[in-house]
């Protein structure tokens, strides 16, 4: 692609984001997003077909600026129990990313409360893939009768307890203090929350000899 029609459709995406971040996908103006971008109303019809096309490929990129990462692979061997720390770890890096622009956030989670097809793709091209990896490392954790219920409510139990610090972190932030909470490392909070899943599932986790390449 050109480098001045990436530079446009790229100022497009970032500039629709903050928008569609702050106002939500109805109250958003198309012509607001294009002078601000300092780009002709036609190129959004161009680039992305119309307003939807915008917003899902805003959406994606979004998500992809910070989930692009292929999944994890560990050595043959590495033990289930390394695995799942360093697939935690790995998702809270992502997660509590501080180069992470503000909108790209708030725009996610203004798509979790009122889905589009957007959420469709990027459970598709980006999250599925990297829940598989995670339900192949609890499948080796948890008996191998465990019912399909039982395996995903397990994942959901681990990806709800990172969001929880990306989410929820404001109101973390008032329960236990700025200094308290600005002192928990990603490693700390990986560690724990490896450790207390594990410790549920009846297993623990030694301390690794060196950190599981992801």
């Amino acid at each position: 692609m050109h480098a001045q029609t990436e530079d446009v459709r790229t100022r497009l995406l970032e500039t629709a984001g903050e928008i569609f971040a702050e106002r939500g996908f109805s109250a958003a103006k198309v012509r607001d997003i294009c002078k601000a971008a300092e780009a002709n109303v036609a190129s959004v019809n161009y680039y992305f077909g119309d307003k939807m096309g915008l917003y899902i490929e805003t959406v994606k990129h979004a998500h992809a600026a910070n989930f692009s990462d292929p999944p994890p692979q560990w050595p043959s061997g590495t033990a289930a129990e390394i695995k799942l720390r360093g697939f935690i770890r790995g998702m809270l890096m992502h997660l509590l990313n501080p180069t992470r622009p503000a909108w790209n956030a708030k725009l996610m989670m203004r798509e979790m409360a009122e889905p589009t097809d957007a959420c469709k793709q990027i459970t598709e091209q980006y999250i599925r893939p990297m829940f598989c990896v995670l339900i192949s490392i609890l499948r080796e954790l948890l008996p191998a009768d465990v019912t399909d219920d039982k395996l995903h409510m397990t994942a959901f139990s681990v990806v709800g307890q990172c969001v929880f610090y990306r989410v929820q972190e404001p109101v973390a932030r008032e329960l236990v203090g700025e200094e308290a909470y600005a002192s928990y490392a990603v490693d700390q909070i990986a560690a724990h929350i490896a450790g207390f899943t594990l410790a549920a599932l009846g297993h623990s986790l030694s301390p690794p000899a060196a950190r599981p390449a992801l």
